[in-house]
């Protein structure tokens, strides 16, 4: 039959030959394919990491979670927690405990050096890493309402002395409010307590900060206990406690071109003081920064 098309195609030049129809299987597989989405996160990848992090999360940091049901199960939401540890663990241990408690994705915003640092931008790409940009918050919460996580302390969170853990720094111009208020979603507050413990800095270097154009350059107690290439790597293993409060939703209407600059710092500074409150109750309960 093929023979004959050929034949009938050399016969009749500009005739059109009719390829075989593929069976759904062969019309579907292509091993080009993907599943990177526009962000650069990567299902498989995260599954990779889930499995490889798991031991980590269960076993090292042994988490606890109080207050889960406030995270809804569909629809956007902001995650607002407190940051710490030198190199923080505190992002990895909320978004794997939220994918694997409640099977949702969580993206991550965090600063655009990341971004481009060789590799290692592909690989937090691929894990849920997006460039903060209130564009790009906008769009994963109001046009396919996902789950983003925030830090507003930014890097001055990781970059405290150990001797001030657990005092929230200021959170920002509250750019974090008028995201949620513009994509018209709840702020979920997190408080984390065992991230200071697991890297703590015992003093920064300035200077060489400078020099190598990071936001800061810390030495941990890590890096004394196991050296400075193995200490910067290897979370000591205190164990983390992690408490969801209520959802904070604002009454005004999303899509607005701009919202009250005192309205938003007010409330801004008020979910900043409901994290702290809720840090400073679990710190009164807590017995042990190794044992809960």
């Amino acid at each position: 039959m093929a023979e004959h098309r050929r034949v009938e195609a050399a016969e009749h030049p500009g005739t059109l030959v009719h390829l075989p129809e593929l069976s759904p299987a062969e019309d579907t597989h292509d091993p080009r394919r993907g599943d990177v989405d526009e962000w650069g996160r990567s299902e498989h990848m995260r599954e990779v990491a889930r499995r490889a992090y798991g031991p980590l999360y269960r076993s090292w940091f042994r988490a606890e979670w109080e207050g889960l049901e406030h995270i809804p199960r569909d629809g956007g939401a902001l995650l607002v927690a407190n940051h710490a540890a030198a190199l923080p663990s505190d992002a990895p241990v909320i978004m794997h405990g939220i994918e694997e408690e409640l099977e949702r994705p969580v993206y991550g915003l965090g600063d655009h050096m990341f971004k481009q640092l060789p590799v290692v931008g592909t690989l937090w790409s691929r894990l849920g890493g997006v460039v903060a940009h209130p564009d790009n918050a906008y769009r994963l919460l109001r046009e396919q309402e996902q789950l983003l996580l925030v830090f507003p302390e930014g890097n001055k969170g990781p970059a405290k002395h150990y001797s001030e853990r657990y005092r929230l720094r200021r959170f920002g111009r509250g750019g974090f409010v008028q995201i949620a208020m513009r994509a018209g979603v709840p702020v979920i507050p997190i408080a984390v307590v065992g991230a200071e413990e697991s890297m703590p800095t015992l003093f920064n270097v300035p200077g060489l900060a400078r020099l190598l154009g990071t936001p800061y350059v810390p030495v941990t107690l890590n890096q004394l206990l196991l050296g400075p290439v193995l200490g910067l790597v290897t979370y000591l293993p205190a164990k983390f406690k992690l408490r969801v409060l209520p959802p904070v939703h604002f009454d005004v209407p999303p899509d607005r071109p701009r919202y009250s600059k005192s309205r938003i710092m007010d409330e801004a500074e008020v979910i900043r003081q409901q994290i702290q409150e809720a840090l400073y109750d679990m710190l009164r309960h807590r017995q042990s920064v190794w044992f809960g």
